[in-house]
C-alpha cells in the first residue's frame, strides 16, 4: 500500500542558473553516485539512445509508482514487474538497464540484482541525463515532456522539460 504523500510540486521554470549550470550540477551528482557505487557498470544516456536502435535492451524503472505515473522512458517496466518475470526477461543477448532520477536508487538496485546473479547496467544520470540527451518520455496518455524528479534538489532537467516532485 502506498503511503499518503503531499501533493506534487511543479516547477515549470527550471532553477535559476540556466541549462548549462543545471547540467554541471547534475554531472557533479553523477560523480558522487559513481563514487558510492564503483562496482556498478553504467551506460550514458547518449550511449543508451544509440543502443536502443540496434540492441535488445530492457529498461527497468526503479522509481516509485507515483514517479512512474508521471512518465517513464518508453518501453520501461517497473522493478516489481521485472522481478516477477525475471527468468523470462533475462535472456542471452539482452542488456538490462536500470534507472531512477539521478542513478543512486538504480545503482543500489543493480548491485542488489548482481547479488542475485542478474547482470544489469545503471543509466548514468538516469532521467536527468536522459533529458540532457534529448530523450523522450511516455505518460499513461502518450508522449510527454513532464517528468517526476526526486525533489527540489534534483530539479536539474534540460530546458523544455517540466519537472514535478
Amino acid at each position: 500500500m502506498l503511503a499518503t504523500v503531499a501533493p506534487m510540486a511543479t516547477a515549470c521554470a527550471q532553477s535559476d542558473g540556466g541549462e548549462a549550470e543545471r547540467r554541471a550540477a547534475m554531472l557533479r551528482m553523477v560523480e558522487g553516485v559513481k563514487a558510492d557505487y564503483p562496482d556498478v557498470r553504467t551506460i550514458s544516456a547518449e550511449g543508451l539512445i544509440a543502443a536502443l536502435a540496434t540492441e535488445d535492451i530492457l529498461l527497468v524503472d526503479v522509481r516509485s509508482d507515483e514517479e512512474r505515473g508521471v512518465s517513464t522512458i518508453p518501453g520501461a517496466i517497473s522493478a516489481r514487474d521485472f522481478e516477477a518475470r525475471l527468468a523470462e526477461l533475462t535472456v542471452e543477448g539482452r542488456t538490462v538497464v536500470a534507472y531512477c532520477t539521478i542513478g543512486a536508487r538504480s545503482s543500489a538496485y543493480a548491485r542488489r540484482m548482481a547479488g542475485r546473479g542478474v547482470d544489469m547496467l545503471n543509466l548514468e544520470g538516469s532521467v536527468l541525463a536522459w533529458t540532457h540527451a534529448g530523450g523522450e518520455f511516455m505518460a499513461p496518455t502518450g508522449p510527454t515532456r513532464r517528468l517526476h524528479v526526486y525533489g527540489r534538489r534534483w530539479n536539474l532537467a534540460a530546458d523544455g522539460y517540466e519537472t514535478v516532485w
